[in-house]
């Protein structure tokens, strides 16, 4: 066995302490990986596997890549599901004896991310951790470590819970590695990544240190979070996995905030897809959502707090009002509204600048970006107050500009620093005494060469005396042959050549000495004056985080009032009552892509007392699930605080939109279409409240027509009497038997999407009315989609003999026949069930006791002469 060398030592001492990670360690200027790590790697970053010496028999398979291009492909690696632990070298390889020292400075997992390459500047990354214990709710806590955002909240039931981790949507989720509670099967159906972290940090006494070493003894009570036993277990494993990967203390996560799922508005996974408010369903992508239409910020965390603000709708109506106020504010001030966001378009993430200046990865660019934001603040502030009273009014009160914070930038850094410290002249020269003379020695060597020249000159009286540089002997001062006898004592001679000779003198070795290390003496201390840098502004990081919070909902608001001017939004009006009013209506998303004034509005009322179910019938494309999708829209959109796209809206709070629109197979569940319908169904009918509102596109229509009317039949009632007072739900159908459920329940209303038929051409009219419709204009609709002309005309004598219950000699109904009418069947099943024979209730009449054989014989020449 070939001996380990002293680097495969450390490598292997490194590596056991992180058995499941990718192992990047660094070897001059390159971060190299080893064995199975470099075989794992090297196809995923698509960088060729090679090898060096041998070990155990075998050659080491090894890959690299450029140290400066890392964060580049440990994004690939995250992204391909995997963990990189970064093995730095800790000490100057210069200064070293043997071997350099390393260790692991970070570890990087999904939920453990600071590089901007990885990141989606507009979507959080949350770390979270979840714990359930014997008794009791769940515990579930999220951190964003690039922000240092840190939530926690308590959770009662798996349904709830499903729910928020899919509002949620955590890039990691933390579970104990014990999971008695059978967590990891929840996530694997979820499809979340998660890792088993060690159970010992889930429990209460040592969760509560972590966050007491972090916070303070008094701070939890302070936060409000005292009592959330369960979030605290979650809150302080998550906490202690942050630290321990990124090695070193989460300065900039200085706070703990507690929230209750009642706040808000519930949005389950399946209401986000169905209302596609953040991906589509056509190719999955932000393009065509709700999302997309409304994030008009100017800033990466207004970004980040408007998809916030979609995902949790509020419930309690003065925070509704007062954010609608805001918005109505800076729609009616055009000027204002406008200078607000030209000076928003200026300011960097400060929320992840200051992340990264707490974990003290901050570049010079960083730093600049943090320089150029700060010089935003007087103008954004001045604009806020310039508000008259309300929301922008205080948050400008409260907007702080850290001028000290700003002068400290400005004198620090120059104007443009390279991207790396390791380059060098990041700071203003005037910013250290000892930065000035190095500067001064780099860019004014010619300067002092040309001066001391002079000063020898004039001392020595030697007119031809000149300063030299050769790469033997350095800086040394020439003196002709003739004039050796002027030379001073103080002169050292070096160098005898045929006609002069070479001296040096004290003051010139030194100055020598200075030059020669300047440029690498101005690095070393330009790297410890930007490590004392990055901790003086990280005492700034919670007024920071402040000015953040701040800005990133003036974007909001302000980005909203300029959706509500751009696409012609209202102001809802928020009523305490249980109900939904709109006139003229619109789905905002929609609307955008049809010409000008295309879109037909509509108007809707929905209530608990006389319009509580709107059984709504009409063709394919004549738009029912828009009308549906759009009512829950417009509710949304009022309850995250933005205008609305209506006439008029009055909307009462909605506690959860439910929706079942359309079906798929599950495949990797083992669930048919019908059976994702009938468990979405469940759940609403489960779940639902007199403050839901439920919108429902078809039902039953993955069974036969029987079973799926009588379901759809069934769900309606008991959605209209659920608890006593029912829920206002939207039903779109295709079975017109529904109608008549307006007959036996009070609070049912019939409408239909109104449609123009001409000739054979039916034309959608878009319009909601009073009213059912007993028609569907399937054949309208497939000639619209292209069936062939044969196939069309099939159809309608099918359809025809259907409709006017025509039969055949054997009771079978006429559509058997072919399309030339002979009745070539042959013997081959038909597709329709046989029909009772029309003299079937004649015979079970006749009693046959009574009858005489006369008679008998009768009534059976009767029915040969009717079959003839």
């Amino acid at each position: 066995m070939t001996e380990l060398t002293p680097m495969l030592k450390q490598y292997f001492s490194v590596k056991q302490k992180y058995p499941k990670a990718i192992l990047f360690f660094r070897m001059g200027d390159f971060y190299e990986m080893f064995f199975e790590d470099a075989e794992r790697a090297a196809p995923i970053l698509q960088i060729a596997l090679t090898s060096r010496s041998r070990h155990q028999g075998r050659d080491i398979p090894m890959c690299g890549v450029p140290f400066h291009a890392a964060d580049a492909y440990i994004a690939r690696l995250i992204q391909a599901g995997l963990k990189v632990a970064v093995c730095d070298q800790v000490e100057d390889p210069a200064q070293a004896k043997g071997l350099v020292a390393r260790e692991v400075t970070q570890v990087v997992t999904p939920g453990v991310v600071l590089s901007p390459e990885i990141q989606d500047p507009r979507i959080a990354l949350h770390l979270a951790a979840l714990v359930k214990p014997d008794s009791g709710p769940y515990g579930l806590a999220a951190l964003d470590v690039s922000t240092g955002d840190f939530s926690l909240t308590e959770i009662d039931d798996e349904t709830a819970l499903v729910a928020e981790l899919s509002r949620l949507a955590p890039a990691e989720t933390l579970i104990s590695e014990e999971d008695s509670a059978g967590l990891t099967a929840l996530l694997d159906e979820m499809a979340l990544y998660h890792t088993a972290f060690e159970a010992g940090a889930f429990l209460p006494e040592r969760a509560r240190s972590v966050l007491v070493r972090r916070f303070g003894p008094h701070a939890l009570a302070g936060f409000g979070v005292d009592e959330a036993e369960q979030g605290l277990c979650a809150a302080g494993a998550v906490l202690l996995y942050a630290e321990e990967n990124q090695g070193r203390d989460l300065k900039h996560v200085d706070r703990l905030r507690c929230y209750r799922l009642k706040d808000y508005m519930v949005l389950d996974e399946i209401a986000q897809r169905n209302l596609e408010l953040f991906v589509n369903l056509r190719d999955h992508t932000r393009s065509g959502t709700l999302l997309d239409l409304l994030d008009l910020t100017q800033t990466a965390m207004g970004g980040r707090r408007m998809r916030q603000w979609l995902g949790y709708p509020l419930r309690d109506r003065a925070r509704i009002a007062e954010r609608h106020e805001a918005v109505e504010a800076l729609v009616l001030d055009g000027l204002g509204r406008s200078d607000l966001r030209d000076q928003l378009k200026g300011v960097q993430d400060l929320e992840r600048l200051t992340g990264r200046i707490g974990l003290g990865r901050a570049g010079p660019k960083d730093l600049v970006a943090l320089r150029i934001s700060l010089a935003r603040l007087p103008g954004i502030k001045a604009l806020l107050l310039g508000q008259p009273t309300g929301r922008l009014y205080d948050l400008g009160w409260r907007l702080d500009p850290l001028p000290e914070v700003a002068d400290l930038l400005e004198g620090a850094l120059v104007e443009e620093p390279p991207p790396h410290l390791r380059e060098g002249r990041v700071f203003r020269p005037e910013y250290n005494s000892e930065l000035a003379e190095l500067a001064a020695i780099l860019s004014d060597g010619r300067g002092w060469i040309a001066r001391m020249e002079a000063e020898e000159r004039g001392r020595t009286g030697i007119a031809s005396l000149k300063v030299g540089f050769n790469k033997v002997f350095g800086y040394y001062l020439e003196i002709t042959r003739p004039n050796l006898d002027q030379v001073p004592e103080d002169y050292i001679r070096r160098q005898t050549l045929s006609n002069a000779e070479r001296f040096v003198t004290p003051e010139l070795k030194e100055w020598e000495a200075k030059v020669l290390t300047a440029e690498e003496e101005r690095i070393r201390l330009e790297q410890r004056l930007y490590q004392e840098l990055l901790a003086e502004l990280a005492a700034y990081a919670p007024r920071l985080k402040d000015a953040a919070d701040i800005l990133a909902e003036a974007d909001v608001l302000a980005a909203l009032a300029r959706a509500a001017v751009r696409y012609e939004y209202v102001r809802p009006e928020l009523l305490d009552e249980d109900r939904i009013e709109i006139s003229d209506g619109r789905h905002p998303v929609i609307e955008r892509t049809m010409p000008r004034d295309a879109f037909v509005p509509n108007d809707l009322t929905l209530d608990n007392d006389s319009n509580q179910i709107l059984i709504i019938t009409g063709p394919n494309m004549a738009g029912k699930s828009t009308i549906l999708r759009q009512a829950a829209l417009i509710a949304l959109m009022s309850q995250m605080g933005g205008f609305v796209p209506a006439e008029r809206a009055r909307l009462g709070i909605v506690d959860r939109i439910f929706t079942r629109i359309g079906a798929s197979d599950d495949l990797t569940r083992g669930r048919s279409t019908f059976m994702v319908e009938m468990n979405e169904t469940a759940r609403i009918l489960n779940q639902a409240t007199s403050q839901s509102l439920v919108i429902l596109d078809e039902i039953g229509r993955g069974t036969s027509t029987f079973d799926g009317l009588s379901i759809a039949w069934a769900v309606v009632e008991y959605l209209h009497d659920l608890h006593g007072t029912g829920v206002r739900t939207l039903f779109a159908t295709h079975y017109h038997e529904l109608v008549d459920l307006a007959q036996t329940r009070a609070r049912v209303k019939n409408f239909n999407v109104a449609v123009k038929q001409y000739r054979d051409e039916v034309i959608f009219l878009r319009k909601l009315l009073p009213g059912g419709t007993s028609r569907s204009y399937g054949l309208a609709v497939a000639r619209l989609a292209g069936l062939p002309a044969e196939v069309l005309e099939r159809a309608a004598q099918v359809l025809e003999n259907l409709e006017r219950e025509e039969l055949d000699p054997g009771g079978r109904p006429r559509p058997a026949r072919s399309a030339q009418g002979s009745p070539d069947l042959g013997g081959q099943m038909s597709l329709f069930a046989a029909a009772p024979h029309p003299w079937e209730e004649e015979l079970k009449k006749l009693d046959l006791d009574l009858l005489t054989p006369l008679e008998a014989l009768a009534k059976l020449a009767e029915w040969k002469r009717r079959l003839s």
